[in-house]
């Protein structure tokens, strides 16, 4: 049935390309063949900690690592947020392209199954967006990678027990100091009964850190001691 219901929704809204944009031709594809390759994936040297692409293959850690407390324990992304990238995720946050989901959710299990067997959450945890933006927007872009990576991993998202209790402005328009006072106190777990081990939080892009540190210091502030986190792209080293 579920199979029937995915054929009849691709019949009538084809799926598009995460790339290109343009209906993808193969039946059952995510992405076309001639786009598989464009996105640039995180690859070695990397950040231990965060997994930041390093430019340097002498360096354990990144700039930010190196010089912060780290709330997480770990953490990787799959892509570089270079242009494509930038373009892709536009499209996917306020082109209406959900269906972008199940490919991202697809290229960060293909990648990073082991390293989330090795990690063994028990919750996934998407990054909030702030009721307003949510309203505006009808959907949470993290929230619906975090489904799609829950099916695939068999781990259950959670996206009531953290809540963004402030309103921020666009990471994107800040600088580095910026962007930590911009998420500052911006997240509070709600406790809902369930007690946590350890928790996967799950994004689309990770610049400096602050947002995941941020949420990070939320949840182990409401008692879960274990964060890691996984987010789509990535940005390099300064």
């Amino acid at each position: 049935m579920i199979r029937l219901i995915d054929n009849l929704t691709d019949f009538i809204f084809p799926r598009r390309c995460p790339v290109c944009h343009d209906i993808v031709a193969k039946k059952g594809k995510l992405i076309c063949d001639e786009c598989k390759d464009v996105f640039v994936r995180v690859k070695d040297p990397f950040c231990m900690k965060c997994g930041k692409q390093l430019s340097d293959i002498d360096r354990v850690y990144c700039t930010f690592c190196e010089k912060s407390n780290i709330p997480f324990i770990e953490g990787r992304a799959v892509f570089l947020y270079d242009d494509n990238m930038r373009k892709s995720i536009y499209r996917f946050k306020y082109g209406g392209r959900m269906e972008y989901a199940k490919y991202y959710a697809y290229e960060i299990y293909n990648k990073y199954k082991e390293k989330i067997r090795l990690w063994n959450p028990t919750v996934i945890i998407p990054i909030p967006l702030h009721k307003s933006k949510l309203k505006k927007r009808g959907y949470n872009q993290a929230f619906l990678i975090a489904k799609e990576l829950s099916v695939l991993t068999k781990i259950p998202v959670d996206n009531k027990i953290l809540t963004r209790v402030k309103k921020t402005e666009k990471q994107k328009n800040l600088g580095a100091s910026g962007r930590e006072n911009n998420v500052k106190n911006a997240f509070k777990m709600v406790p809902n009964g369930v007690q946590y081990l350890s928790a996967m939080l799950i994004d689309d892009i990770y610049t400096t850190g602050a947002t995941i540190c941020n949420a990070s210091d939320a949840l182990i502030a409401g008692g879960i001691e274990n964060i890691y986190y996984i987010s789509l792209s990535i940005g390099r080293d300064v």
